[in-house]
């Protein structure tokens, strides 16, 4: 026999015992569900995020029923603008009369309760698929933030409870703030995409809202002059110092997984709410992999899940939101 003081297994030993000492927990209050929507009465399933539809008209009513029924009070809806509604300026999006304003105000009117979260950017309206105004080879910052405050107002008429700017431009969460208090809607809150990554793992995402930047003439193919490098954490503290300045109410790390040491810098940071986005890369790759039995799906998705709020994130948007609602009902991790 070992002659030991200290035994930390004694600590482990059952379910019971291994609660006493649990110091992340994980419940549906946590998550907030990513919506794709379209202007349709169908859903149309998205080829690269098995299990996710755009919801037309019924189905997104339905889809809310079920997250509300299982303990989520949160949505974010992003949505798929028909071709002849995309233009160089975004106009679309400040449509009183668009697509999430229209499905905001259904909801309301249906679940008057549920929180909304819109984002806010112009990638879905753009015709180039940028999430700022082109113009000459570049993405305009000033300019896109006046169409983004335009945006933002429009959805806090509409409803919405919260907006989250995903742009990445400069300067939009002081505008965006200024704007809605001269609206009148000094309780809409703003949840800043603060350090939202140039990354590779959004591909299925832009292929469900077909949002993807255009490949024309001198339009940049990519994102990487406003989303951030991914070599970068001290940045994201900077980003964080200004998104506080200009008045945001919580914060959001964008992609989850493989920045959760950006999150844990974060949190140590600020004492704002910490929001973290389990992409849609993210949720392919754990789908393919549970699909040809490699992994166990329903105790990856809730270690990774743990692991998010274990880094400091206090919310997770992740379209795992309804099965983890489930799955922790049914037991959890133990």
């Amino acid at each position: 026999m070992l002659d030991l003081v200290e035994r930390p297994r004694r600590g482990r030993k059952n379910p019971v015992v291994r609660a006493f000492s649990r110091e992340t927990w994980l419940a549906p209050q946590h998550f907030i569900l990513p919506l794709f929507i379209h202007d349709g009465d169908a859903d149309v399933a998205i080829g690269a995020m098995p299990g996710q539809s755009r919801l037309g008209h019924d189905g997104l009513l339905r889809e809310v029923e079920g997250a509300l029924g299982e303990g989520i009070g949160a949505v974010v809806l992003f949505p798929k603008e028909l071709e002849a509604h995309k233009t160089p300026g975004g106009e679309a999006s400040h449509d009183d009369d668009g697509l999430v304003q229209r499905s905001i105000r259904r909801l309301k009117g249906r679940f008057p309760d549920l929180v909304i979260v819109t984002d806010v950017a112009l990638d879905p309206y753009n015709s180039l698929g940028h999430d700022g105004i082109v113009r000459g080879g570049r993405i305009l910052n000033d300019e896109s933030v006046e169409v983004l405050c335009r945006q933002a107002v429009s959805q806090a008429r509409a409803g919405a409870d919260i907006v989250s700017p995903s742009d990445m431009m400069d300067g939009r969460v002081g505008a965006i703030r200024e704007a809605l208090d001269d609206a009148g809607f000094v309780d809409v809150s703003i949840l800043s995409y603060t350090a939202k990554y140039a990354s590779a793992f959004y591909g299925p995402f832009r292929e469900a809202l077909d949002s993807a930047p255009r490949d024309l003439g001198d339009v940049p193919k990519d994102k990487k002059t406003y989303q951030m490098d991914p070599a970068n954490a001290r940045e994201a503290l900077r980003e964080l110092e200004l998104d506080e300045a200009e008045g945001a109410d919580m914060v959001m790390v964008k992609p989850a997984g493989p920045y959760l040491d950006v999150i844990c810098r974060m949190r140590e940071a600020t004492n704002l709410p910490i929001a973290a986005y389990q992409v849609s890369g993210e949720y392919a790759m754990l789908k393919a992999a549970s699909a040809n039995g490699w992994l166990d799906e329903r105790k990856v998705v809730l270690e990774s899940l743990l692991g998010i709020r274990r880094a400091g994130a206090d919310v997770i948007l992740t379209y795992y939101a309804r099965q983890a609602a489930r799955w922790l009902r049914d037991g959890g991790l133990d």
